[in-house]
């Protein structure tokens, strides 16, 4: 069970870093709209959130008294390198947290900003909150592309051709 969330974080973990690899350094910060977020900011956000969901996940609140929420969603100027680096000290919290889970654990109790939750839904919650804002950044990367877009899922019109070869490569 605790695989099946690990496989699911890796693949959004993955969508999201090939999204914004398309995206120009001099767009990441760029924002559709007077209030919408850029890349750069949903990266702060989703790195905050795991680093602070995460750490101490079984034993402490998943909203830490350390995490600033609200300055996650400051535009900040930040380097694809400084990104890439949140992105993956947010990733590598959560993913030492679930290689401590065993199939033992979903059932036992954790606590978001006081509230009760099992491991297995407070997963399930992270998960879709991670889904959402990866689908944001992917949207935004397809606007700021200023080359060939490179499709991360299953290109429009390619279904039939997807299933055909499913399972071959």
């Amino acid at each position: 069970m605790i695989k099946d969330f690990e496989k699911e974080y890796h693949r959004y973990k993955a969508m999201g870093l090939k999204a914004i690899a398309q995206v120009p350094d001099a767009r990441l910060t760029e924002a559709a709209g007077p209030d919408g977020n850029s890349i750069a900011v949903l990266v702060q956000h989703i790195s905050g959130n795991l680093a602070s969901r995460f750490t101490d996940f079984m034993t402490s609140d998943g909203e830490k008294p350390w995490r600033n929420r609200d300055s996650e969603f400051e535009a900040v100027p930040r380097t694809r390198a400084e990104l890439e680096a949140m992105w993956g000290n947010g990733f590598a919290i959560l993913e030492d947290e679930l290689d401590r889970l065993t199939d033992a654990d979903p059932g036992h109790q954790v606590h978001i900003r006081g509230e009760a939750w099992t491991v297995h839904g407070a997963l399930a919650r992270s998960l879709a909150h991670l889904s959402c804002h990866v689908g944001q950044i992917v949207l935004l990367a397809r606007i700021l592309c200023t080359g060939d877009w490179k499709w991360i899922t299953i290109p429009k019109g390619k279904s039939e051709d997807f299933n055909r070869h499913l399972g071959k490569e």
